[in-house]
């Protein structure tokens, strides 16, 4: 299940929208406001695409090279990798904790797998790029999670539309948002790619969650973290502070959920 965009009723701004893919992901950016286009925004648009390819080159799982792959067989340490490494590993770790031991990047039996940090952090910092746009509104999607940023207090929010996990042509929710990140984890397009972390076992009883968060690195962190905790996703994220979202159960019942920061 994939957030997506979806155009208000009306539009009084023009969005104008760009795509590339980028670590196997399609990399989306929608921009609307007075540096929309032009070469301001193409150099924004290229810095974004340029985080993202050297993040790729840190972390891919997918090619032999990479300074999380050498470490993960063993034939290199943290401390001879460039330092994003450890602030992966040292938020995996927090994760952990937090989780009780549902989200883990290390698990035994399984190469390092820092990918469920890694893409919302790198969306994240990406986004960076988009901020000396002035007065221009950005929405920053890596594989459908998203930074979003409304700049006129007076503008439109962006508006998110929640895929049903199944039926992932039909809308099931719409959440406008101003200035944060969303998140969804489920098993619609990737099938059980998420297991827990402390069983091995994919989740059980949820169809798919989304998070609202300040932030895409913990919005993306806390969404796996509670989908593959199965029916214990809706108690684990009320107790998240700063989280909002949206439970999908196996069964078609929905609970949302909102907890003060």
């Amino acid at each position: 299940m994939t957030p997506t965009p979806v155009p208000p009723a009306t539009t009084p701004t023009p969005v104008h929208r760009r795509v590339e893919m980028v670590m196997g992901l399609p990399i989306s950016l929608a921009l609307r406001g007075p540096h929309a286009t032009g070469v301001r925004a193409d150099a924004a648009w290229a810095e974004v695409l340029a985080v993202l390819r050297e993040v790729d080159r840190v972390f891919s799982r997918y090619r032999p090279d990479t300074f999380i792959s050498r470490l993960g067989r063993g034939e290199t340490g943290v401390d001879d990798c460039p330092r994003e490494v450890a602030e992966v590993l040292a938020l995996g770790e927090e994760a952990r904790r937090a989780s009780g031991g549902a989200f883990d990047v290390r698990r035994p039996g399984v190469p390092l797998d820092t990918d469920g940090v890694v893409k919302g952090l790198a969306v994240q910092r990406a986004a960076h790029a988009l901020d000396d746009l002035a007065g221009t509104d950005y929405c920053l999607s890596g594989g459908g999670d998203m930074v979003c940023e409304v700049r006129d207090p007076d503008a439109e929010p962006w508006r998110i539309g929640i895929e049903d996990p199944r039926d992932p042509s039909r809308v099931l929710a719409v959440v406008p948002v101003r200035h944060g990140a969303v998140a969804t984890s489920g098993g619609a397009h990737r099938g059980a790619h998420v297991v827990h972390a402390g069983t091995g076992h994919p989740p059980q009883g949820v169809a798919s969650v989304t998070v609202v968060a300040a932030d895409l690195t913990w919005a993306d962190i806390d969404a796996t973290a509670a989908y593959a905790m199965g029916h214990d996703a809706l108690a684990w994220l009320r107790t998240r502070p700063g989280r909002s979202g949206l439970v999908v159960w196996a069964d078609g019942r929905t609970d949302t959920f909102a907890v003060p920061g």
